[in-house]
């Protein structure tokens, strides 16, 4: 996700490192770097100019100061103006405080409207609210089908009808099911085509009309760039959209689809898919995908998604138990658990600052796997106890396990390191309870 647009954006802050001051001339040589930069990500020439000319207007005469680098400076003034373009705040679903919200998703066939609609209601199960799907799409094959999977791996109720062929009476039907089963919210998914056309609009249109949405998200595929730019563009025109949420931006490196459509619809995006999962999905903040974007980590995120993949008994008991005895190997699995539903490794260390911005972070999550195949190949007792585990005991694991030896020499070395490590934490911050404080204060510093 902006890997291209993040390595150039790193190159030009690279050459302003070591600069005195900010000067003209130095400017001018960094702006020409960002505007190649941002036609080669793939973004909307008018808003690369605009973008270009906020910048350098505001780099021109900027004093350098004395806690800043001119280096600094550049990259804030870039990081402001990304915020702009992005949409400047968080736009958040509107929801009724009558409910339910109705919200109507649109867009082309294939840029994962179905997909999408479950994602949308998993994310609203999260917050404890319940939803109802509609499948409006009576067109494509087995698109039914796919939104019942989807309804039963989320538990939640699918209103669906395969022997009409009214696409307005069927989202009529679904809104009402809806109001009588006390649902929060309906997300209706409706039918695509490979291009726009008359009749497409025409039955959108009608949907609408009966239904009164409170929210139209137009679902875009981020991997087909400027195109769903233009698409947006027409949809808005043609019934009005709220909302924006992309898909697949995982895979777009280049990003500029995302960077323009706000500056060019006037719509904001409010939510992007990152992964297949249905959980991959996350609600847009500008300001963060800026940090992302210039390398600078996205520490709030990463907080956010360890709350939600955190138990906080487990994470408590597991403090004292480091506080009093230290952890063992059933430890580590607990911790490796946790880890896999905040996502992939790779996708964490992103989040983290300095390690973002580095191009050849290359995290391998198969470690992971041959660390948990040891662990499992070890019995009950030489979990709890590392140190009862001799010569001929690491043979049998490492064989039970497909591992080396030496492989299993180091896991427990590494558990070794970590216990002292952590009683070192635990002596220096003086008691349990302080020692959970001022090793997380000392973690993620305070946030302003």
């Amino acid at each position: 996700m902006f890997a291209a647009l993040n390595e150039k954006l790193q190159g030009v802050f690279r050459k302003l490192r070591g600069e005195v001051k900010l000067t003209e001339e130095n400017i001018k040589e960094a702006i020409k770097q960002v505007r190649i930069a941002l036609l080669e990500a793939d973004v909307n020439y008018k808003v690369v100019k605009k973008f270009i000319d906020n910048v350098q207007s505001k780099a021109i005469g900027e004093i350098v100061l004395k806690s800043l680098t001119p280096d600094q400076v550049f990259i804030k003034l870039v990081h402001d103006e990304l915020v702009s373009i992005l949409g400047s705040h968080t736009s958040k679903i509107n929801l009724k405080p009558n409910p339910p919200t109705v919200i109507m998703l649109v867009g082309l066939q294939g840029s994962g409207k179905t997909t999408t609609a479950g994602k949308l209601a998993k994310y609203f199960q999260k917050d404890g609210r319940s939803t109802l799907l509609v499948a409006d799409d009576i067109y494509r094959p087995a698109a039914i089908d796919q939104l019942i999977v989807l309804g039963n791996q989320l538990k939640t109720d699918v209103f669906y009808d395969k022997e009409s062929k009214n696409a307005t009476e069927i989202a009529v039907r679904g809104v009402d099911q809806a109001k009588k089963s006390a649902k929060d919210i309906v997300i209706i998914d409706t039918a695509g085509r490979l291009h726009i056309d008359e009749d497409l609009m025409k039955e959108l249109k009608s949907i609408k009309n009966a239904v009164n949405p409170d929210e139209i998200l137009f679902v875009a595929d981020a991997m087909i760039g400027q195109d769903a730019v233009n698409v947006a563009k027409q949809f808005n025109e043609a019934i009005g959209i709220t909302g924006v949420i992309f898909t697949k931006l995982d895979g777009d490196a280049r990003g500029g689809a995302a960077l323009s459509i706000m500056e060019v619809t006037g719509v904001p995006i409010k939510f992007v898919g990152i992964g297949e999962k249905l959980d991959a999905f996350e609600l847009f903040h500008p300001d963060r995908m800026a940090s992302r974007i210039l390398g600078m980590g996205d520490v709030v995120t990463l907080v956010e998604m360890a709350q939600e993949a955190i138990d906080a008994e487990e994470a408590k008991e597991m403090a004292t138990k480091v506080g009093k005895t230290g952890l063992d190997f059933n430890d580590l699995l607990q911790q490796f658990r946790m880890i896999k539903k905040m996502g992939s490794l790779e996708s964490i260390m992103k989040l983290i600052p300095g390690l973002s911005a580095m191009p050849d972070l290359n995290v391998d999550d198969k470690q992971f796997k041959r660390i948990e195949a040891i662990i499992y190949s070890m019995t009950p007792e030489e979990r709890k106890k590392a140190h009862i585990i001799n010569g001929s005991r690491k043979k049998r694991i490492a064989k039970g396990s497909g591992t080396t030896v030496n492989d299993v020499n180091k896991l427990i070395m590494q558990l070794e390191q970590m216990n002292k490590m952590l009683k070192k934490f635990k002596n220096k911050f003086g008691g349990t309870n302080k020692f959970d404080r001022k090793m997380l204060k000392n973690i993620f510093p305070p946030m302003r």
